[in-house]
């Protein structure tokens, strides 16, 4: 019995990290065959995968940085970046897309969120092979092709991204130099 109540919570706690397991530490394995749909999924994981990283191990100091008084925080273009997730995850789903609010939401929890809208978006948009239904309803008639959502929200939310690295270097917390951007892997020793 003494050793039985350990296990149990070394189990549970292997069970929460599992749980907790964001997706784009890495990107998925390539598809075998080149589609609309495979070439729009691997986009945002590319994005997602630079979001990821980007992200990973910011401080509280982070969130507050910005360049001047007119530019976005960190925190900001964070969140910003889980709203362009949603615009492309509603593409996905085929849904009208509807802004949701997260202001008190804290940074890890729109992180997470904005992985996991990432990653779903891609798995959909992964078994398609036309994208020609795929559109940016934003209602009132405001619909736009799926062009849109690659010059739009997913080429957007990269170039953020690129800009939570810089914003990070100028904070005194640089991003990791543990991953490749080009194979998308994470570097072994």
């Amino acid at each position: 019995m003494k050793n039985l109540i350990p296990a149990m919570f070394l189990l549970t706690c292997l069970a929460t990290n599992a749980q907790e397991a964001l997706p784009y530490r890495e990107i998925p394995e390539a598809s075998n065959s080149f589609t609309a749909g495979t070439v729009a999924a691997r986009q945002i994981d590319g994005l997602g995968f630079r979001f990821y990283w980007a992200t990973e191990g910011l401080k509280d100091k982070d969130f507050s940085y910005k360049i001047d008084a007119e530019s976005r925080s960190t925190g900001e273009t964070l969140t910003h970046i889980f709203d362009l997730s949603q615009v492309i995850l509603s593409a996905a789903l085929k849904q009208e897309h509807k802004k949701i609010d997260n202001s008190n939401n804290a940074y890890a929890d729109i992180r997470k969120q904005t992985l996991l809208n990432l990653k779903k978006a891609a798995d959909i948009l992964r078994e398609a092979d036309n994208l020609s239904d795929y559109n940016i309803n934003f209602g009132k008639g405001k619909v736009f092709p799926y062009w849109n959502a690659i010059n739009g929200p997913i080429s957007d939310a990269i170039w953020h991204c690129g800009q939570i690295a810089s914003f990070r270097r100028a904070s005194g917390n640089p991003i990791s130099s543990s991953f490749n951007h080009f194979t998308g892997k994470v570097k072994t020793k």
